[in-house]
């Protein structure tokens, strides 16, 4: 199966996610997270990344880090290579040492980011080890460096997810503001226990709407189910969908609220779904969503009937004159 697609361009930012090969705890002692944390902070300075948030937990690792270069996949085969040839060695051991290719999730600048940052540094009071009042208890965080500013390296902003949490100032006033910000999404956020912190660690793309349709355009993804998780792929290809779909509208001098009115099987709604289903990978289930039609199978059997009549001229006009 080919591989999924890596997003590289200068300046992108990711949420990377890696566990150790079949969930192990790989990062069991704190001389190995301690390890982990030193090749992670050479290859920041190796590769000019930044970072913005970062936690090594037992059994996997989250950095959320800024590629100014676009060289996220050569930075993290160094990282990866580099720690397991010095864990192998360490410890007389061969094999691999992860879970297969790490996941890496485009982000967005600003709230998107911030919502990341917040993920991971929840992540210890997550897992049990230490409560969320005590989070700059955990040593090997990005959150332990916002306390221990003295000890930051250059290239780790800890300062992002203060700016994303209300605009608090890098000072102890700050951090402790943040504390309180942190036991909020602990109990409430989307970045604590509420079920919508799965998100930030699901997907192909981590933003809004326009965030996602910029990849897209600006990077020509293919929305193909070989290529990308499930959740991606059908994302993509209702953003095709949406597009071409507004383009079809004021092609033929229809609006969104038309899409609504009676009759579902008008003749002008059907040219609509005939000509999405030939240029767009979108589905029959999306289609019956968005022009109306109720049943997927119902749209299914009028655009079937229709590519066995003569084509009218709506679906000619279409043809020639909306492109993706």
């Amino acid at each position: 199966m080919p591989r999924k697609l890596r997003l590289e361009y200068p300046g992108a930012i990711y949420h990377v996610i890696n566990r150790g090969n079949y969930r192990a705890d790989v990062f069991r002692s704190e001389g190995a997270k301690a390890a982990f944390e030193a090749c992670l902070f050479a290859a920041c300075t190796r590769c000019a990344w930044r970072l913005h948030a970062f936690a090594v937990m037992r059994n996997h690792f989250h950095p959320a880090l800024e590629t100014p270069d676009g060289n996220l996949a050569a930075g993290m085969q160094w990282l990866q290579a580099t720690f397991a040839n010095r864990f192998n060695r360490l410890r007389d051991e061969r094999g691999h040492l992860f879970q297969g290719r790490y996941k890496a999730l485009p982000v967005e600048e600003g709230d998107a980011l911030g919502q990341v940052c917040h993920y991971i540094h929840l992540n210890p009071a997550r897992a049990g080890i230490v409560p969320v009042e005590r989070l700059q208890e955990y040593r090997h965080s990005s959150y332990w460096f916002l306390w221990n500013r003295e000890r930051r390296p250059e290239f780790l902003h800890a300062a992002t997810a203060l700016k994303e949490a209300g605009g608090l100032v890098d000072e102890p006033e700050g951090w402790r503001a943040y504390q309180q910000y942190l036991t909020w999404q602990m109990a409430e956020g989307p970045a604590g226990k509420n079920q919508a912190y799965v998100s930030l660690s699901r997907g192909w793309a981590l933003g809004s709407a326009g965030f996602k349709q910029d990849l897209i355009h600006d990077h020509v993804i293919a929305a193909t189910a070989r290529a990308w998780e499930r959740g991606g792929a059908e994302e993509i290809r209702a953003s095709r969908g949406e597009e071409l779909l507004a383009k079809a509208l004021r092609t033929l001098g229809r609006t969104e609220a038309q899409l609504r009115e009676p009759p579902k099987s008008a003749q002008w709604k059907v040219v609509l779904a005939t000509f999405l289903k030939e240029r767009t990978p979108v589905s029959n289930r999306w289609l019956a969503q968005r022009l109306a039609f109720g049943r997927a199978a119902y749209a299914s059997r009028l655009i079937s009937a229709m590519r066995h009549q003569k084509p009218p001229a709506e679906l000619a006009i279409l043809m020639a004159k909306c492109t993706t």
